[in-house]
């Protein structure tokens, strides 16, 4: 590696976190945060276009964001039991989830059952919230993808490109003997760069055909998955690996044909338009004398 690479790389932060002398705020963190408020209120305002009522996406928000939390922690931790169980390990590790370790497809299967149950609350259609919140989630990825850039993780193969990022060492992502001069792949950014550009597409998408009943959801798995797949490849952070194939890669077929077949079957079951976002009228308030 070269001075002239290294000059044209991108530097990594010095700090992951923010002292306020009271508290401190890790970047991980702050940018999940926002990321889930700026999904809250525009997957709120597109419930409301569809004739639901203001404030119904924060009831659902209460329920589908700690179960994906917790289902995100669960499944990343289930694919890196080596990095928690073990001689010399620190179990309660299992719970920093500020030092990073949420694994979006483990927070999407735990988040659409706390979607559903808050659904069944709100006597909301569960596939109606799912086509509400698709882009918003793609775009709060998209923000939470920062904040593995603060906790320089995440990045992939060695490479000399102009935007090749450079990453402190010792760095448990590096294996030992590599060269600590080594530039990488920043793939947190390239996941960041295809999540912003699936939302412009999902919502072109949107405006030229029919995406109701659960189709725009899985327009958004398959986008995202696709992605998610070729980016995977380019990792070199520690994970299981199957048949050549690293364990998010074989998620993110899954992700890909469980789109594709809710298509089929949202076709098939629901050929025509969605009128409402309720799953039986509302009943409409009576006013107080």
């Amino acid at each position: 590696m070269t001075i002239a690479n290294l000059v044209a790389s991108i530097p990594s932060p010095p700090e992951s976190t923010i002292d306020l002398g009271f508290a401190r705020i890790h970047y991980y963190a702050l940018f999940i945060l926002v990321g889930i408020v700026v999904a809250v209120y525009w997957s709120n305002r597109r419930l409301v276009k569809r004739g639901g009522e203001s404030g119904l996406m924060l009831d659902v928000a209460i329920w589908a964001v700690p179960f994906g939390i917790v289902g995100a922690r669960i499944f990343h931790v289930a694919t890196h039991l080596t990095d928690y169980v073990g001689e010399g390990k620190d179990l309660l590790k299992i719970l920093y989830v500020w030092e990073g370790g949420l694994a979006i497809y483990g927070g999407l299967i735990f988040g659409v059952l706390g979607a559903y149950l808050a659904a069944r609350q709100a006597n909301l259609k569960l596939l109606s919230v799912a086509d509400a919140l698709a882009p918003a989630v793609l775009l709060a990825q998209a923000i939470g993808r920062w904040g593995n850039y603060f906790n320089q993780e995440l990045f992939g193969k060695p490479t000399d490109l102009p935007w090749a990022i450079q990453i402190d060492a010792p760095n448990p992502a590096i294996p030992s003997g590599w060269l600590t001069e080594q530039t990488f792949h920043p793939t947190f950014f390239y996941e960041f760069l295809w999540s912003v550009a699936g939302v412009v597409i999902l919502i072109l998408l949107e405006r030229r055909v029919n995406l109701r009943w659960g189709r725009m959801f899985a327009a958004y798995l398959i986008y995202y998955s696709v992605g998610r797949f070729w980016i995977e490849d380019l990792r070199i952070d520690p994970s299981d690996v199957f048949l050549g194939l690293r364990t998010n890669q074989w998620s993110a077929v899954v992700g890909v044909i469980i789109g594709i077949a809710l298509i089929i079957w949202s076709r098939r079951r629901h050929p025509g338009v969605e009128e409402s976002v309720y799953t039986s009228k509302p009943e409409p308030e009576v006013e107080k004398a």
